[in-house]
């Protein structure tokens, strides 16, 4: 309820687009945007630091919301695992070094995670959580075919999918689409935002094919909608399945390193689940057709 002002005039209310939390997110987002498309213009290392980082933390946040411990200790194992399979990726190494150092680290956060069975099976899903983040983007960037077009899809579907759905669901309201998961979020915030990762993963391909970026961008049209609006669906499911989490665990932001949107994972939710999507595309292109990792 608003209350008149000292000349009995009451003051309009507040929207949601108003909010200092929301101008606190345009700022974050259009910072973040910024240094991740910079890095992926210019590829290689650069590229593959800014998600090493975002894997890393995003791990550590899950370490913390989850209560698994030796949580200090588990985010430098994390790390140190993340960064020697980055550095062997873009060394060129084989598939078969690779899955070798994820093995090596999966047996490194069984040993470290003290507790129950519980307590392992987080430790694993963060070392896995965090590959998936740092790994993925990284590989998809420096593939021969594919290069930034891969990424620069994955960008143009995920944030045009969570952009739109934010407006639409704001604006127009209307049914609740999982409300004992997350009460704020509509069908129509969802069906917007399917509309818009549908037509972003178009236009990125469109675009690339028009200036001959990539072979990627040769495939067919329908095929690619196809894709761009599975995309989208696994994105928002990924955004639900961290507000899920973070219900079963009792807090309201995975961490506070990103102002007005909490933390890495409340920011890669969705990220996270398309590149596990992608994920499963590389492992059978790249393990399976026995290929070598892009040098």
């Amino acid at each position: 309820m608003t209350h008149p002002d000292e000349a009995g005039v009451s003051p309009a209310p507040r929207t949601a687009f108003a909010s200092r939390e929301f101008f606190l997110r345009v700022i974050s987002a259009i910072v973040l945007g910024a240094v991740v498309l910079g890095a992926l213009v210019v590829g290689g290392w650069p590229f593959a630091l800014v998600w090493l980082a975002a894997g890393i933390v995003g791990a550590a946040e899950w370490f913390t919301i989850s209560r698994t411990e030796p949580t200090l200790v588990l985010t430098l194992a994390n790390g140190a695992v993340l960064a020697v399979a980055i550095l062997v990726i873009l060394a060129g190494a084989p598939p078969w070094l690779v899955l070798g150092v994820f093995a090596l680290g999966l047996a490194a956060m069984l040993g470290l995670a003290r507790g129950d069975g519980s307590a392992r099976r987080n430790a694993v899903a963060g070392l896995l959580g965090g590959a998936v983040i740092a790994v993925v983007p990284t590989v998809l960037r420096e593939m021969p075919g594919i290069g930034l077009v891969g990424p620069a899809w994955m960008f143009a579907v995920v944030w045009s999918t969570d952009i739109i759905a934010y407006f639409t669901g704001r604006s127009l309201g209307g049914p609740k689409l999982l409300p004992r998961v997350s009460p704020k979020k509509t069908w129509s915030g969802a069906l917007g935002g399917l509309a818009a990762g549908t037509l972003a993963g178009l236009a990125v391909v469109l675009i690339a094919r028009d200036h001959g970026w990539s072979t990627l961008a040769a495939l067919p049209l329908p095929a690619v909608a196809l894709a761009s609006a599975a995309a989208s669906i696994v994105s928002q499911a990924g955004d639900l399945l961290e507000s899920a989490l973070k219900r079963r665990y009792g807090v309201k932001d995975s961490g506070r390193s990103i102002p007005g949107h909490g933390g890495v994972m409340d920011r890669l939710d969705g990220f996270f689940a398309v590149a596990l999507l992608v994920g499963i595309y590389l492992i059978l292109h790249v393990v399976l057709a026995r290929e070598t990792l892009p040098a």
